[in-house]
């Protein structure tokens, strides 16, 4: 099985800075894409940032040049910068690792963390 352990949320003001952490441990030999989704209320998850192995990058239009993603191949880890924060941003924000292995030609499985919670509000 796989874990994924988000941190980092909060409370901030408009203008404002967070950075999300989310590492992924227990029997991964190989890991094709990290990724960032938000839920807010009454509305469904969303794409906001996705990383492969390879560094190709996916961002959400509405948070382009604002939020970078970056991934620590070696540890798991994938992060989340986001900047200039605004009170749409505040929502539920769940790391997702997809295509993982466990082993040479195993299957490929998907895994979510529990979810983090960013409020963006003066």
């Amino acid at each position: 099985q796989v874990q994924l352990v988000e941190s980092g949320g909060g409370l901030v003001q408009p203008g404002g800075s967070l950075r999300l952490s989310c590492a992924a441990s227990g029997r991964i030999y190989s890991i094709n894409a990290m990724g960032w989704y938000r839920q807010a209320p009454v509305k469904q998850r969303q794409l906001v940032a996705r990383i492969t192995s390879g560094g190709m990058l996916n961002y959400a239009e509405s948070v382009e040049g604002r939020f970078t993603i970056s991934r620590d191949n070696a540890k798991n880890t994938v992060y989340l910068q986001m900047n200039s924060l605004k009170a749409e941003d505040t929502a539920v924000y769940y790391c997702n690792a997809d295509g993982v292995r466990d082993g040479v030609l195993r299957p490929l499985n998907d895994y979510w963390g529990q979810g983090t919670q960013v409020t963006v509000s003066s």
